[in-house]
């Protein structure tokens, strides 16, 4: 052990900064979090110094998590909620590797002027999120929004996208789409940068379509970068509140799991922390089980990571 300190003790020395900085950050708040799942912890018995209350909250066990799980009317729709962030999470993923690939593969082409297609294709990566989201809100308004006006003038129905219908979920799909496209473009570009091109000359001398050759040589080779890209995508988007909150609001047909949290922890009368946190827990229960079987699936594949 002291010879392993003596060679390696600078390198500890380096990283224990932004390990104290994680633990206070992450940690910290995690841990309280998790403890706050087995009260009943709200703002009326949370300890408050300006008025000096103590805290009279109670230890409640697994109480939260059984109320939620099981739907308790007073906590909401778990599982639909659960069901429309699925929803919410796959179509957006689905969207954004398939468009972000298309117009990789467009760029990857000696093609003129595709310095300003690139530049113009990152745009909306580049455009703060919260620019982006109510500039897409005032284009999805009913009245005045310039998406209803050009489907009017087309003769086309014009539906109220961010009323209580099932638009308001398509109208945030839409626009995150638009924001994470360039992101998996840029990713999946340069994979399809790295892959030889001998094996594209080879494939074509053998025989093989632009089907095939897309098929045996294009995916496989872009089989690291897309695996990690696409597990990127599906927890970022699991998690995305600043889309949904600032376009749809405490909309229940656009609500997702992160956003009902939110609306629990900062909203109603008597804000329900507890139940925020329990539904904060059940969000990364989510995510890490995911994560998990989706890297034992990648481990049979061959993909190590």
């Amino acid at each position: 052990m002291r010879r392993f300190l003596d060679r390696y003790w600078y390198a500890y020395a380096m990283v224990l900064p932004v390990v104290v900085v994680i633990a206070v950050l992450v940690l910290y708040p995690l841990a309280q979090g998790v403890f706050f799942t087995f009260t009943n912890i709200n703002e009326g018995n949370i300890a408050n110094p300006i008025l000096d209350r103590p805290a009279s909250y109670d230890v409640v066990g697994f109480k939260n998590y059984v109320n939620v799980l099981t739907g308790g009317e007073s906590f909401g729709a778990f599982w639909g909620t659960l069901v429309r962030t699925l929803i919410w999470t796959f179509s957006c993923v689905f969207f954004h590797y398939t468009i972000g690939l298309g117009l990789a593969m467009l760029l990857n082409r000696q093609v003129k002027g595709r310095t300003l297609y690139r530049v113009l294709l990152i745009l909306p990566w580049a455009v703060p999120g919260f620019i982006s989201a109510f500039s897409w809100k005032y284009m999805f308004n009913a009245q005045y929004g310039i998406i209803n006006q050009l489907l009017r003038a087309v003769g086309l129905p014009d539906p109220v996208w961010l009323g209580q219908s099932n638009w308001a979920l398509v109208s945030v799909i839409i626009v995150n789409v638009w924001l994470g496209t360039p992101f998996m473009m840029v990713a999946l570009l340069g994979g399809l940068q790295s892959i030889p091109g001998d094996l594209y000359e080879a494939a074509e001398v053998d025989g093989a379509t632009p089907w095939q050759r897309f098929r045996h040589v294009t995916l496989p080779g872009l089989r690291s970068v897309s695996s990690t890209v696409v597990l990127l995508g599906i927890i970022w988007t699991f998690n995305m509140f600043p889309v949904i909150y600032l376009i749809a609001g405490p909309n229940p047909n656009a609500r997702i799991l992160v956003t009902y949290a939110f609306e629990r922890f900062f909203s109603g009368a008597s804000r329900d922390y507890a139940v925020a946190s329990t539904y904060g827990v059940l969000i990364l229960s989510v995510l890490l089980v995911f994560a998990t079987i989706y890297r034992r699936a990648l481990r049979k594949q061959g993909e190590v990571w």
